[in-house]
């Protein structure tokens, strides 16, 4: 592999536009030619830098992204600015590329995953070891995306596997710990984390945060664990599949029927006492703004919905050159992808195409697990496009918030799209550059994102 060599920012090229470089919208991490790539998400000649000044942290505008989103989760205790900061000095030292990212946060998660050391009494101090935890659990996230450019793209597995048990180990340690099981789904099941308040059980809203493609775990308690806790309220983590232990373990791809996934987590939290069976909403984050609409479309016992950011099709994510590719005769598709297109991708855009096609198939994640990149793109190709929900938005009869955000750069015009779609009381709101929140997800300001959206769900939940 020579993805180790220093990083250069693409050039915006035919050959750059063909492989779809902002495709599926990667949830709180971001390929590392997403933004300089992506025709569609570029901002007008006269619009000011959409991360300006200290908040360049690299110079590629992909890398920026992902480093700001760990910066941001500071705020959320899920990682610690010092920390961040001069992992990002070691990188930029060392030659940006997914090999130094990667072996640096590695390097990190690895740190803080060790227990911390004992006491005099012999023990390791727990609440310690629990922040340490969900840290760790962030940089291993961190590592996590990029490792497929690196010279072992085979130890993604291994990976996941670290800042799992690091998040495990995060959940075990709170107080009270999360409850923990497997609810069954298909042939598997799928993992969930229930974190409750401390205190006396008694019936609570609910909140089920789901991820988008890319996401770990460690992100929804920035993105709304946190947030539902200190209200007082419930919050359900889980992972389906595409996502998690189901993509990184059981290579299990996304499935474009979500509301199979949150019907059975639905059904659990309604036998649980301490749960309010009429106030449980659903949150979508990044690609999660298109599963958890499509859920609620089909599954009316949620009492409200949020879109973070609205997105109708993750198709659409991908650039249009790609997309053209694409046609019903299968074999000619993967003619022209394998013999015009694959041919001339730089080591760093052959990363990007297999970060982005690895969550729709099992085939192409075990190629990109080889360091090869897929050879047929038209199969992973149909579950992107079979994740469009125009046509069932208007299904949605709870209530809905639609999140945007200035300079989105996945899915830029479907937040509102959606929003118009909407035949149920609904809400438009959009995260602005002016309080640092602009970005896809608002990566540097969680905590305003999150008192949106629960300030929201308070006034829709009240009884």
């Amino acid at each position: 592999m020579t993805a180790s060599t220093p990083h250069q920012p693409a050039a915006l090229t035919r050959r750059a536009a063909l492989t779809g470089l902002a495709a599926g919208a990667g949830a709180l991490a971001v390929g590392s030619t997403a933004c300089t790539a992506a025709a569609a998400p570029t901002p007008p000649a006269t619009a000011s830098e959409p991360a300006p000044g200290a908040m360049r942290l690299f110079a590629d505008p992909g890398f920026n992204f992902a480093g700001l989103l760990a910066l941001g989760a500071a705020g959320m205790r899920a990682s610690e600015v010092g920390e961040v900061l001069t992992a990002v000095n070691a990188i930029n030292a060392a030659g940006l590329s997914e090999q130094t990212y990667t072996d640096t946060f590695r390097s990190w998660g690895d740190r803080l995953a060790a227990p911390p050391a004992a006491g005099r009494d012999g023990a390791a101090p727990s609440q310690t070891r629990r922040c340490r935890s969900l840290r760790a659990a962030q940089y291993y996230a961190q590592a996590l995306f990029y490792v497929l450019g690196t010279d072992k793209p085979g130890d993604e597995e291994a990976v996941y596997r670290a800042g799992r048990k690091a998040w495990d180990t995060f959940a075990r340690l709170c107080t009270p710990a999360a409850v923990t099981d497997r609810v069954p789904w298909g042939k598997t099941r799928l993992p969930l984390w229930f974190f409750r308040p401390d205190g006396p059980a008694e019936r609570r809203p609910t909140v089920i945060l789901t991820n988008g493609s890319d996401g770990q775990n460690l992100d929804m308690w920035t993105y709304g664990v946190s947030a539902a806790l200190d209200r007082g309220w419930n919050a359900l983590v889980y992972d389906g599949p595409g996502q998690g232990q189901l993509l990184f373990v059981e290579e299990i791809p996304f499935t474009t029927r979500w509301e199979t996934v949150v019907s059975p987590i639905v059904d659990w939290l309604l036998r649980r006492e301490d749960v309010d069976g009429e106030r449980i909403a659903i949150t979508g984050l990044s690609m999660g703004g298109n599963l958890a609409p499509r859920a609620a479309a089909f599954e009316h016992r949620l009492a409200a919905v949020v879109a973070q950011p609205g997105c109708l099709s993750p198709w659409l994510g991908f650039d249009k050159e790609l997309r053209d590719i694409v046609t019903p005769d299968k074999a000619e598709t993967n003619r022209i992808w394998n013999e015009e297109v694959v041919p001339e991708l730089t080591p760093q855009l052959a990363f990007t195409v297999k970060k982005r096609f690895e969550i729709f198939d099992r085939q192409a994640l075990r190629q990109a697990r080889e360091g090869k990149v897929l050879t047929d793109i038209w199969t992973p190709a149909q579950v992107a496009m079979g994740l469009d929900i125009t046509k069932v938005v208007g299904r949605i009869k709870a209530p809905t918030l639609v999140l945007d955000y200035d300079f989105e750069q996945f899915y830029p015009g479907q937040p509102r799209q959606m929003y118009d779609l909407l035949r149920t009381r609904r809400e438009y709101v959009k995260l602005t550059k002016a309080t640092g929140a602009q970005l896809h997800c608002s990566p540097m300001a969680p905590q305003q994102h999150c008192d949106v959206v629960f300030d929201w769900l308070a006034d829709v939940l009240q009884r």
